[in-house]
C-alpha cells in the first residue's frame, strides 16, 4: 500500500499547477492521467492579461498575472528549462473608432500598465492593419504541450505519475480519506477538465442535460504556412495568429458548443480561414489542425473547492480560455481551503451550484 498525502486525477493545466503547489509545501501526492488530447494541449499558450474585443482586463487581472509570473519562474527553475518568453501582442485597429477607444483605454488604471497609448503604424504588407495596431505590454507565451510533457517526465523521475485512465469505481471515499486500488490518500483533488461530466462525484448539473452549470466548448486550432508574413508579434483580430517559428503560426481558435468530440471539423477550418483573410494579405496554406475541449462554467468563472461537507474530494475545475493566467492563484485559494480552512472566495467557490 502506497500512502500520500493527494491523488490527483488529471495532468493538463490545473493538475500540474496543483501538483506542483502541493511539492512546493511539502505534500506527497500522486498524479493519475491517460494520455489525450485535452484543452491545454491544444490551446495556443498565450497569457493575455486583457480582453482585446472590448479593450477592457480581463477578470481579477492583476491579481492573476503577478501570482502567474512568479510561478511559471518556478516552474522553470523545477524543470531546467525556460517556460514563459515575453511575446509582443498587436491588435488590428479597425476604424477611428477604435484608435479613439484604444487611446481612452490605455488611459484607465488599471489597463494602464498593459496598454501602450501609442497606436503603431503597420509596415507589414502582409498584414491587413491600415488603421494601425494597439500594442498590449506584459503579455506572455508558452507551449503548453512541451510544458506538460516535461513536468510529466519530470513526476516520472520522482514516482509521482501513473499514466492510466482513472476507475472510479475503484475509488473508495471516506470523511477522512480515499483508497484508489493500492494508494491511499488523505485527499482527491480532480482537475481533468471537460471529463469531469463522467465523474459520479461531479454532482452538479452539467451539460448537455439539465440546467447546463458546466458547459464543454470545443476549440479547434489551424496550423498555417505563411512564408510572406515574416510576423513576430501575435496578431489579434477576429482571430489569434500566433508566431511558431520557421514560418508556421498557430491562428484560432473556434467555439463549438454542439460537438464533443475530439476530431477536428472542416467547418472550423473554414471558418478560421474566412477571419485569418481578413487580417493578412498574403498566401498561406493549413498544414494541421488541432482540437481541445474547454471547461467553461456558464457564470464564466472556475469551480474550485469540495460539494459535499468533507474535504476528502475537491475540484479544480472550469479555467476555460485563461486557465493558463488563473490556475497558480487558483491553486493558492484550494490549497489553503484544504489545509488551512481559507474559504474560497465565493465568487469561484464549487458550492454556488451544489444541488
Amino acid at each position: 500500500m502506497k500512502n500520500v498525502d493527494y491523488i490527483i486525477v488529471g495532468m493538463g493545466i490545473a493538475g500540474l499547477v496543483f501538483s506542483k503547489t502541493l511539492r512546493d509545501h511539502g505534500k506527497s501526492f500522486v498524479v493519475i492521467d491517460s494520455p489525450k488530447q485535452g484543452a491545454t494541449k491544444a490551446s495556443g499558450g498565450v497569457l493575455n492579461p486583457t480582453v482585446l474585443k472590448r479593450f477592457t482586463p480581463a477578470w481579477n487581472t492583476v491579481e492573476f498575472v503577478l501570482k502567474a509570473a512568479t510561478f511559471y519562474e518556478s516552474l522553470a527553475r523545477d524543470i531546467g528549462q525556460q517556460v514563459l518568453s515575453g511575446v509582443a501582442i498587436h491588435r488590428i485597429l479597425a476604424s477611428v473608432e477604435e484608435q479613439n477607444n484604444w487611446m481612452v483605454a490605455s488611459d484607465k488604471e488599471i489597463l494602464s500598465r498593459f496598454l501602450s497609448p501609442e497606436i503603431l503604424k503597420n509596415n507589414n504588407t502582409a498584414i491587413s492593419a491600415s488603421f494601425g495596431l494597439g500594442a498590449v505590454t506584459q503579455a506572455n507565451i508558452m507551449k503548453p504541450y512541451a510544458l506538460l510533457k516535461a513536468y510529466q517526465d519530470f513526476l516520472k523521475n520522482h514516482d509521482q505519475f501513473i499514466e492510466a485512465q482513472f476507475d472510479y469505481q475503484e475509488l473508495v471515499v471516506t470523511k477522512t480519506a480515499v483508497q484508489y486500488k493500492d494508494i491511499r490518500a488523505t485527499k482527491i483533488v480532480f482537475a481533468e477538465g471537460s471529463g469531469v461530466v463522467h465523474n459520479p462525484y461531479f454532482t452538479i448539473d452539467v451539460s448537455p442535460n439539465g440546467k447546463k452549470v458546466f458547459v464543454g466548448n470545443k476549440g479547434e486550432y489551424i496550423i498555417i504556412k505563411a512564408p510572406e508574413l515574416q510576423s513576430e508579434a501575435i496578431l489579434k483580430g477576429p482571430v489569434m495568429i500566433i508566431p511558431l517559428g520557421d514560418d508556421l503560426y498557430k491562428v484560432g481558435a473556434s467555439y463549438g458548443r454542439d460537438d464533443y468530440s475530439s476530431h477536428t471539423t472542416l467547418g472550423a477550418c473554414e471558418e478560421i480561414s474566412e477571419k485569418l483573410s481578413k487580417m493578412i494579405s498574403c498566401d498561406f496554406r493549413v498544414v494541421d489542425q488541432v482540437t481541445g475541449i474547454r471547461p467553461t462554467v456558464k457564470d464564466r468563472k472556475p469551480l474550485v473547492g469540495c460539494l459535499q461537507n468533507t474535504k476528502s474530494v475537491s475540484f479544480l475545475n472550469g479555467l476555460g480560455t485563461r486557465g493558463l493566467t488563473m490556475a497558480p492563484q487558483l491553486a493558492v485559494h484550494l490549497y489553503g481551503y484544504l489545509e488551512h480552512d481559507v474559504p474560497v472566495p465565493e465568487i469561484i467557490d464549487i458550492k454556488r451550484f451544489a444541488l
